[in-house]
């Protein structure tokens, strides 16, 4: 508990915004108390003091938050009066400005171009399309997210969004594509860093909880993308939990096969741990994809017999493009395929038309394990209503 007799420090923990009062700082109030209309001082990261006033105080009953004129040391309550805020910073009384010590933000460790829709079904899905659309939802995005970057890239259309990993970046697409936004996302890549001259990546601490029969396949797999095994305990009831540092590089595409290895039963969980001298080279193998030759819908008809090609991730009935990827291929090729085929009629009558053909479940394609799948000459299509991957046209020289 604070002391009420003590100057005023506040710190932010959280930022949000509003269109009416604009941008709203939420944090605890260590020491002192805070009044609606007050003058209070905003010391900088940098030690800088930003003298200001408190134009909206607002507290917290269950959910909703309620306007309040006075709060106390100990409470929790949102500020709105000063704009040029971080998380960490200390609103202060002016008379006597005091920070409080820095809370340390995470810098992002991936990297994925945000792209407007190009494939030939762009517009039909989607209410928001435009260039000025999407950054301007990327810039709103960066008033409250505060381990988000966002940077303009040579192409108007296209804006370099780093995060912390696949998931805070999922989060990000998926509340965007359920806001009715229709863009197009590239591969994900790592960012390096250079330390004292020397090339560096991010590690994260990567725990898994797997039956015992999958101990051996998930040390296999992590051992080819550079993971180093730190600690391993087996419990009464079967299973094993094992702990290792990865590459985040190395964790893009491993849920899939890690789902596949424990036949989903294991459980998987990482976080960031510190930057490391870049671990050497590695590969994550995937088979080639299978690709829409022409644009129209899928036959059942073209799709069995192409069944023995790969899997798909399509049914019939789905309209398709030409470049789409329908499915992936069992070699490790890329191949065109004519799914959309149709069955020729004829008057005679096949002695298997009693026969009830049945086609494979194809698998499901969600944002998470398109993100993961996606390569780099490959692009996710993201829409209100449908998640797609695509080839991109390989540029003529």
């Amino acid at each position: 508990m604070g002391d009420l007799k003590k100057p005023l420090q506040l710190q932010i923990t959280t930022l949000d915004y509003s269109d009416f009062l604009g941008r709203i700082v939420i944090g605890k109030i260590h020491n002192g108390t805070i009044k609606n209309g007050q003058k209070a001082s905003l010391i900088k990261e940098n030690g800088k003091t930003i003298n200001g006033k408190v134009s909206k105080l607002l507290g917290f009953e269950g959910l909703q938050r309620i306007d309040i004129t006075e709060a106390f040391a100990g409470d929790i309550v949102a500020v709105s009066g000063f704009d040029d805020v971080n998380i960490g910073e200390t609103i202060a009384c002016p008379d006597s400005p005091h920070p409080l010590p820095l809370i340390k933000v995470d810098e992002p460790t991936l990297n994925m171009t945000f792209v407007v829709n190009d494939s030939p079904f762009a517009g039909k899905e989607g209410k928001f399309v435009t260039s000025r659309q999407l950054k301007n939802r990327l810039e709103r995005e960066l008033l409250t997210n505060v381990a988000l970057r966002v940077e303009e890239t040579d192409s108007p259309d296209k804006f370099s969004v780093s995060g912390r990993g696949e998931l805070h970046l999922g989060i990000l697409i998926e509340t965007m594509r359920r806001e009715g936004f229709e863009f197009q996302i590239s591969q994900p890549q790592v960012i390096f860093r250079e330390i004292d001259g020397v090339q560096c990546e991010p590690i994260e601490t990567l725990v898994l909880d797997v039956p015992e029969a999958s101990v051996g396949s998930c040390i296999e797999k992590l051992g080819s993308r550079k993971a180093e095994m730190k600690n391993m305990q087996t419990s009464s009831d079967g299973r094993t939990q094992l702990e290792f540092l990865i590459p985040s590089r190395g964790l893009i595409g491993f849920r899939g096969e890690f789902v596949r290895i424990t036949r989903g039963e294991g459980i998987m969980s990482h976080s960031f741990y510190e930057y490391k001298p870049k671990a050497g080279d590695f590969e994550t193998r995937r088979n080639g994809v299978l690709i829409a030759f022409e644009e129209g819908v899928a036959t059942f008809y073209a799709l069995k017999n192409a069944e023995d090609r790969g899997v798909y991730f399509i049914k019939p009935g789905v309209k398709v493009y030409k470049g789409m990827i329908i499915g992936e291929n069992n070699r490790p090729q890329d191949l065109e395929l004519n799914i959309c085929k149709t069955k020729q009629l004829t008057n005679m009558r096949s002695s298997g038309a009693e026969e009830l053909d049945t086609l494979q479940s194809p698998v499901e394609i969600t944002l998470e394990r398109a993100l993961e799948y996606i390569g780099p000459d490959e692009m996710l299509e993201v829409t209100p209503d449908s998640i797609r991957m695509r080839k991109l046209k390989k540029k003529k020289q």
